[in-house]
Order: structure tokens, then C-alpha cells, then sequence
């Protein structure tokens, strides 16, 4: 457990060296009262779901209605007409409606809905059409650390921390001590319930990066379901980014087995297996990835709809059910949906590991394994079927 406070006092230590910056983000923006019609709920959930360029932690007003923002920056780098800018997020003063012009050499920027445009040569503001679109800017190539990126990168160094630590003590002890008591069963329940069955005997070779995506999602799900976390694993770059890393490894280590029994298969018609070779290849670099990128964004994003949406059922029903009646039920419904949430958050990191195992053990499923699952004639007998029992 002392490994585990060392680390609670690390994130505590980051959290507060990091709002000592919200002295500096405060602002004065008048908005009016806190977010409670059914317009603005929408569209603070729909600002929760979407990354964004700097760090907020929350808002509060003060007795002249008005609106301050406590949180931190993050750095802003850009690639546009003018060639690379860098600024912190602050210069934006918070703005989200493209207001505020930032200018850096012969560039101006403004920040419209989560996204950063480049207003067009000589222009000052930015100018829009019927649907609020910007007309006289474009989007520069956006290399921002933005908050996803900030999770992504402090979650990283803490799987460093843990593991690396872990590591360590193998070396001089036959039982970790510490949080690695807490790591270690989770390590041998990858290890040996979604590698081995599902690779076989080269399963150590791809261990180490199923231990990885696995945690990486599984901690970042969890994450997100806190008030001040991120929604990583619900920005589709992200989760594209995690099956195009499973796609790479499984078609680059295909063996030619994976490949003749995918272009050239064998106990069909020679005239059908080139249509059939086409459909295995869309299924093996579009369909898999497809289907891994698409569960994890899809269930994460719901999740979080549902759980904000149900929070605030104790805004839009005050009038019917009072206040405390309101507030109850919020908190009952809320805390339900979390305790789901939770459950959720680790069955999706166990089906992208377990669905990138599988496929990994499709790719290099051996030539003695490949020669038992085919009679004299050559026909096939199960295949992916006897991998897929393993999975179930």
C-alpha cells in the first residue's frame, strides 16, 4: 500500500501544482446564471464529450453573476498558412464562440466549438453564414497538447512507474510487495486467460503489448468516469489509433499460412476463391479494426451521455418533484449508471484485448497446428471456429 499512497500523492501533487495556474485562468466572462435548461444541458454535455485545449475543472459565479473559470492551460501548436505557432490556451481567455483574435506574427487565430481556425489573410474577425460557419478562415494542422493528449500522457508515465516498479521486485523477490500485489493477478489474468488461449505457444511475444492496451484502457475508462477526468477512450482518434496498432501487428505478423488461407482458400471452387480472397482482405484491414475502434467510442460515449443525462434529470425536474425529491432521484438513478459504468469500463478493455488476442492468434496460428485442422484432401476442418471455442 505504500507504493499506492506514493502514488496518490504523486497525482495529488500534479493536480495541485497544476491549479496553481487557475489563479491565472480566471476570467470575467459574464454568462448569466449556471447551466439549467434543457438547451444548455445539452450543450455542456455535448462540451464534456469533446476534447478540448485547456484543463477545466470547474466554474463558479460570483455575486454579480459573474462566471469564473479555475483550471489550467495547456500548449497550443499549430501548423498553418504562416508556418508553426505556439501559444498557451489562456490567450483564448476561454472563449469558444471565436470572439477573441489571437494574433501571432502575421497569423490570427480564433477558437470556435473546440476547434482553432486561421482567419484568412487581412481579415480581423472572423465572419460566418447561415449555419455559423466560419467563412473567411480555415483549420491549420493542430499538434496541441489538448487535454485527451494530457491524459494520455500522465496515464502513460504512471503504467511506467507501476510496471517498471514491478519489474524491479521480480528480481529480488518471489512475491511483490506493495500495489504490485494489486498488478500482479491482473498481469497472470491477461497472461492466461486472454494470451494463451488465444495465441498459443508464441503468446509470449505479444504479451507485453496486450498487458499494455489492455491497463491503458482499462485506467483511462476509469478515469473518465470522474468528475474532473478525461473522455480518452471516447475520442474516436484515439480508439482508431489502438486498432490500427492491433492491425499492424497482426497483418505484419501473419504467417503464410494466415495469408494463403485468406487470398487462396483452400476447399472452395477455384472460381470463387479470388471474390472470396477479396472479401477476407476487406474483412482482415477494414472490418476488424473497424469493429475494434467503433465498441470502444461508442459504449465509453453512451456511457457518459447516460450518466450526465441522468444527472441532470435533478435540474429539469425541480418544478415537478421539488428540489429534494429531484436531487434524489438524480442521485439514486446516477449512482446506479455509475456502479454500471464501472463494470463497463473494464469489460470494454477485456473485449479489445480478448478481440486483439484473437486476431493476433488468427495471424500466427503455427504450420503443425495448421495441418491438424486440414484432412488428406486438403479440406479444411475448423479453423477459426476451434480459436473462437477457446475465446467463448
Amino acid at each position: 500500500m505504500k507504493i499506492a499512497s506514493k502514488s496518490i500523492s504523486f497525482l495529488t501533487l500534479v493536480l495541485v501544482l497544476l491549479t496553481s495556474f487557475s489563479v491565472y485562468g480566471k476570467d470575467g466572462a459574464k454568462k448569466g446564471d449556471p447551466v439549467n435548461t434543457r438547451t444548455e444541458i445539452n450543450e455542456y454535455i455535448q462540451h464534456h464529450l469533446k476534447d478540448s485545449h485547456d484543463f477545466h475543472l470547474f466554474s463558479t459565479f460570483d455575486d454579480n453573476g459573474m462566471e469564473h473559470h479555475w483550471g489550467f492551460p495547456l500548449p497550443v501548436m499549430l501548423w498553418g498558412e504562416n508556418g508553426f505557432t505556439a501559444f498557451m490556451s489562456s490567450e483564448f481567455h476561454h472563449d469558444d464562440d471565436g470572439t477573441v483574435v489571437v494574433e501571432k506574427g502575421d497569423s490570427r487565430f480564433v477558437k470556435l466549438h473546440s476547434r482553432i481556425y486561421e482567419l484568412n489573410a487581412g481579415e480581423t474577425a472572423v465572419q460566418f453564414d447561415e449555419e455559423h460557419h466560419a467563412v473567411n478562415a480555415s483549420k491549420p494542422f493542430d499538434l496541441s497538447i489538448t487535454k485527451s493528449v494530457f491524459g494520455i500522457l500522465l496515464i502513460g508515465l504512471l503504467m511506467l512507474f507501476w510496471f517498471s516498479r514491478l519489474a524491479r521486485q521480480y528480481k529480488n523477490k518471489q512475491v511483490p510487495t506493495g500495489f504490485g500485489r494489486v498488478l500482479e493477478p491482473l498481469v497472470v489474468y491477461v497472461r492466461d486467460e486472454i494470451a494463451k488461449p488465444n495465441i498459443g505457444e508464441s503468446y509470449r511475444k505479444f504479451t507485453g503489448y496486450l498487458l499494455t492496451v489492455f491497463f491503458f484502457i482499462w485506467i483511462l475508462n476509469l478515469v473518465g468516469l470522474m468528475p474532473f477526468g478525461f473522455n480518452v477512450t471516447g475520442q474516436i482518434a484515439v480508439t482508431a489509433a489502438l486498432a490500427v496498432i492491433t492491425l499492424v501487428i497482426y497483418v505484419f505478423s501473419g504467417n503464410k499460412h494466415f495469408w494463403g488461407h485468406m487470398l487462396w482458400m483452400p476447399g472452395i471452387p477455384y472460381v470463387f476463391r479470388p471474390l472470396l480472397g477479396i472479401i477476407e482482405l476487406i474483412g482482415t484491414l477494414v472490418i476488424k479494426p473497424f469493429s475494434l475502434l467503433v465498441r470502444l467510442f461508442a459504449n465509453i460515449t453512451a456511457g457518459h451521455t447516460v450518466v450526465m443525462s441522468l444527472v441532470a434529470v435533478g435540474i429539469l425536474m425541480q418544478e415537478s418533484l421539488s428540489a429534494t425529491g429531484s436531487t434524489i432521484v438524480s442521485l439514486f438513478l446516477s449512482l446506479f449508471i455509475m456502479l454500471i459504468e464501472v463494470l463497463v469500463a473494464f469489460l470494454q478493455a477485456y473485449i479489445f484485448t480478448t478481440l486483439s488476442a484473437l486476431f493476433i492468434g488468427m495471424a500466427v496460428a503455427d504450420d503443425h497446428h495448421d495441418e491438424e485442422l486440414h484432412d488428406e484432401l486438403g479440406e479444411e476442418i475448423e479453423d477459426t471456429e476451434v480459436i473462437r471455442k477457446n475465446f467463448t
